[in-house]
């Protein structure tokens, strides 16, 4: 035997692992929550992942596209996706009934420090489906939230129906030391809660940065609008932690796809903080 065969066969990056729909909840809408399960006992035993990462799901015969993970592996109930129906693959995704096969390649990316997060005063700041990638980040805070201080959650939308995750709003309002802010851009006739943007809400609400750190996903144009909201209130940009999207192909910074100036958003992403990235963004 060559001294230089690898140990172990070469496995091909790109190859999927298969995987089986077990459970689908319509979120909004337009937003479903995909649970799936990993056919492979021992891949779905090894498949570790951290609040902020993604992976790639593949719609057989159409194609893959990448999602945040919305789950926490040590949960052993399945890896969930909460997909918004925008484009092919999500469209082809959205038809799929529990039992359906599909790909789940991953996972990829780097992820929210939360450990080095610990006795701070956590403002996590989600728009729309930018909900997604944040609910892990909760979920860890109130799994273990005596090693967290104050947790303030402003949750947007542009309708009350359009909130996602809305069956944990009750668990999430009544943990000890936390706040649950939610907004539309537009209420109805049911809807009592408050009706402004979330720039609005964050200038209103005037949280301190004194030991924050905030953690804020959402579309481009909230996540600008609520920056210089937040520098307004001082904190700095080490302070802040956003994540960032692009058009991403390989997951692993080898096709050069998703660039932002100098940044790989699948391998130096998809978390930064503001610090990171601040010379890459328009100016406000």
């Amino acid at each position: 035997m060559s001294l230089l065969a690898p140990e172990r066969p070469i496995t091909n990056p790109f190859l999927p692992y298969l995987a089986t729909v077990k459970g689908v909840t319509q979120l909004t809408p337009d937003i479903k929550l995909f649970n799936l399960e990993l056919d492979d006992p021992e891949v779905r035993e090894g498949f570790d992942y951290r609040p902020g990462q993604f992976a790639f799901v593949s719609a057989f015969g159409v194609g893959e596209a990448p999602f945040g993970l919305v789950s926490l592996p040590h949960w052993k109930a399945g890896v969930e996706f909460a997909l918004r129906r925008v484009g092919t693959v999500t469209r082809a995704l959205h038809d799929l009934e529990p039992g359906a096969k599909v790909g789940v390649r991953g996972p990829y990316g780097n992820y929210f420090p939360l450990e080095d997060y610990r006795g701070k005063n956590i403002l996590i700041i989600g728009g729309g489906i930018g909900m997604a990638p944040l609910r892990p980040v909760i979920r860890t805070i109130l799994e273990r939230r005596p090693d967290y201080g104050d947790l303030t959650i402003i949750n947007g939308a542009r309708s009350p129906q359009d909130l996602v995750f809305a069956d944990e709003f009750d668990s999430w309002a009544t943990a000890p030391r936390t706040r649950l802010e939610l907004t539309v851009d537009r209420g109805d006739d049911n809807w009592s809660g408050q009706v402004a943007l979330i720039p609005s809400v964050v200038q209103e609400l005037k949280p301190s940065p004194a030991n924050a750190v905030a953690i804020l996903c959402g579309p481009p144009i909230m996540i600008k609008f609520t920056l210089a909201r937040l520098k307004e209130l001082c904190f700095a940009d080490a302070q802040i932690v956003t994540t960032l999207e692009a058009k991403m192909k390989c997951g692993m910074g080898r096709c050069m796809r998703c660039n932002i100036g100098d940044k790989f958003v699948c391998a130096d992403g998809p978390v930064f903080t503001f610090e990171q990235i601040s010379h890459l963004l328009e100016p406000f």
